[in-house]
């Protein structure tokens, strides 16, 4: 077994083929995260995003953790990614391990995962920030770049940005 599949596993054959939807967060990231403040002015912070194959390759667990600028931890979670093939749908959580909770990620109250071309889109009821839905998409997939893009809303029509995060693939 080559390297990266002792550290980041490799898909089951026997995994349902819509997990490799989500294989491009396979591998380490890193990230500069822009984060909009009330003012409406953007803070860049760093963030990394480590993906691998767990659960003999069934599933898909990714792990997030972004920085302030002096260093102290603002953000550290974990998602579990998994496909549910007799019903056609993800389940996707977030483990908030700062705070200990866990978050439904695409759930089908919201309108599932859907995939928009090159994009990926779910949106979640937000349960830390200030504003009631998160939609997360995440576009401009390739081999060693993929941005996530966070809009927020109250009332699940009128969306707008709150946090911009550009991921590059790095070898350490």
């Amino acid at each position: 077994m080559d390297q990266v599949a002792q550290e980041f596993g490799k898909a089951s054959p026997n995994a349902p083929a819509e997990l490799s939807r989500f294989a491009f967060l396979i591998g380490r990231w890193r990230c500069e995260a822009r984060l909009r403040l009330a003012d409406g002015k953007w803070q860049t912070l760093q963030a990394t995003w480590l993906g691998r194959y767990i659960l003999d390759g069934h599933a898909i667990a990714d792990e997030y953790r972004m920085t302030g600028s002096s260093g102290e931890l603002m953000v550290l979670g974990m998602n579990f990614r998994a496909y549910d093939a007799m019903k056609r749908t993800w389940n996707i959580k977030w483990l908030n391990a700062l705070a200990g909770t866990w978050v439904d990620l695409g759930s089908e109250q919201f309108g599932g995962v859907r995939a928009d071309g090159q994009s990926i889109i779910y949106v979640f009821k937000e349960p830390v920030a200030a504003h009631a839905y998160t939609r997360a998409t995440y576009t401009n997939i390739a081999e060693k770049h993929f941005t996530w893009r966070g809009e927020k809303s109250d009332d699940e029509k009128t969306w707008s940005d709150f946090m911009v995060i550009e991921c590059y693939r790095s070898k350490a």
